[in-house]
């Protein structure tokens, strides 16, 4: 399994939203909540990189969908 931090997110993924752009999102169950490696409340996040990548596919198979 690959963990991919907040600067991946944007640097190898394309994504570009703020942090707390990410958390609203995330909040509102519409992007894959992050991971604790440290096991901390308050440690860093990490994001699965499998799970971002399904992410992404299902926004791009709604988007060819869509009328």
């Amino acid at each position: 399994m690959r963990l991919l931090s907040f600067p991946e997110l944007k640097s190898e993924k394309g994504i570009k939203y703020s942090r707390s752009h990410i958390f609203r999102l995330v909040k509102a169950k519409k992007f894959p909540a992050p991971v604790k490696p440290s096991g901390t409340p308050y440690g860093v996040n990490a994001w699965v990189a499998n799970e971002i990548d399904a992410h992404l596919e299902a926004r791009a198979a709604e988007r060819e969908t869509t009328p």
